[in-house]
């Protein structure tokens, strides 16, 4: 019997759109939470920002030159456009479900987030004094001799212990968030969806991942709140950096960390089916760039992926650039300023890799490769 007045057409015809009102609203709800938590977060961290700036001495030291940029000015309102548009991207690849909305607001995790807060303040005075005296390799005092490369040794961003100590695993995670103004996450999200599109079609259970450089595992955790079942692999140099990864993953069991040199990786040729590889390039001497895109082909499977995501480059972003040249200047980054002229692309072809895509998220950029 025809349901009170609807013809078995009309009604077919109702639900769905019906249905589709639905969807509509869910996305609508979706995106008003979404706006709602990720302007939390770049309220908390620029806040944490503001902060920094007003509690640590003037970039500039008494007696110094001024540093001057050779860029010209970006306009400001093209720098808010670029931050806003990281995460209109970030939405298009959640409603594409190339992964996840991200689970930024639970009270859950509000202690933990007021104590990353007290020890990221109580840490400041000392990278301040670091940063003002210049000084940026007192790590090396503090390794194990022969351990590590030379080039390792930095307390990059002027941070306390490098990447050698749990205090700098724990902190680091909000000392980027907080130089980035709380888009760092959106950042590697970017990347993940770079990542997704590789995965398409294929068997997560089956599908060898690699991440590059690993440090304490935050674009892991991302990668697995997508694909849990992925045979992932993280590698790092860092034993305390590892060992906050082997927390944070504690979840996923089958996940494998490896200590190691990512230019000579212990791992076999052709191991892996797809490679990340996060914010590595710019802390790399040019000289080690060759070795590490050499052997990270070397460990990549012909046909398989590498994504990699890493600091924009002059060019890429003309408004950016004078942001660009500051980075290595207010920061201990001894390899940015080279890094900034590197020719990515040339470089992995030479290694063995195919160029497929570039896409750019505020300060970063994702390329992906295919290897051939």
């Amino acid at each position: 019997m025809p349901f009170a007045g609807f013809g078995p057409i009309s009604l077919g015809r109702f639900l769905a759109q019906g249905t589709k009102t639905m969807a509509r609203l869910a996305d609508r709800i979706g995106r008003v939470r979404y706006a709602a938590a990720q302007g939390a977060r770049v309220a908390w961290y620029m806040g944490h920002y503001l902060a920094a700036r007003r509690l640590s001495r003037p970039f500039d030291r008494p007696g110094e030159p001024r540093f001057r940029p050779q860029s010209a000015p970006g306009d400001q309102a093209k720098i808010r456009s670029a931050f806003l548009s990281l995460f209109a991207k970030d939405r298009a690849n959640i409603e594409e479900g190339l992964y996840p909305t991200p689970e930024d607001l639970r009270f859950d995790r509000l202690a933990a987030g007021l104590s990353h807060s007290a020890a990221f303040f109580k840490d400041l005075p000392t990278v301040d004094q670091r940063r003002w005296e210049k000084r940026g390799v007192e790590v090396r005092a503090e390794a194990p001799s022969g351990r590590y490369p030379t080039y390792y040794l930095q307390n990059f961003h002027y941070q306390s212990g490098g990447w050698l100590s749990e205090d700098s695993a724990e902190l680091y995670d909000t000392q980027v968030e907080v130089l980035f103004g709380g888009a760092a996450d959106a950042m590697r999200r970017v990347a993940l969806g770079e990542l997704a599109r590789a995965l398409r079609g294929k068997d997560q259970r089956k599908t060898r991942v690699l991440d590059v450089a690993c440090g304490n595992g935050r674009f892991l955790e991302q990668t697995l709140s997508a694909f849990p079942r992925l045979k992932a692999m993280g590698l790092d140099l860092s034993p305390a950096y590892l060992a906050k990864a082997r927390r944070r993953l504690s979840g996923y069991p089958h996940v494998e960390l490896i200590a190691g040199q990512a230019e000579a990786m212990p791992l076999e040729e052709g191991q892996v089916d797809l490679a990340t590889c996060i914010y590595l390039f710019h802390e790399l001497p040019p000289r080690v760039r060759p070795l590490v895109a050499a052997d990270i082909a070397r460990v990549t499977a012909r046909g398989g992926t590498l994504v990699l995501a890493d600091s924009l480059q002059l060019g890429d972003a003309p408004d950016l650039d004078q942001m660009l040249e500051y980075f290595p200047h207010g920061f201990h980054e001894p390899y940015y300023g080279s890094y900034l002229r590197e020719d990515l692309v040339a470089l992995f072809e030479a290694a063995g890799f195919v160029h497929e895509r570039t896409e750019l998220a505020f300060l970063t950029k994702v390329l992906r490769f295919r290897r051939r």
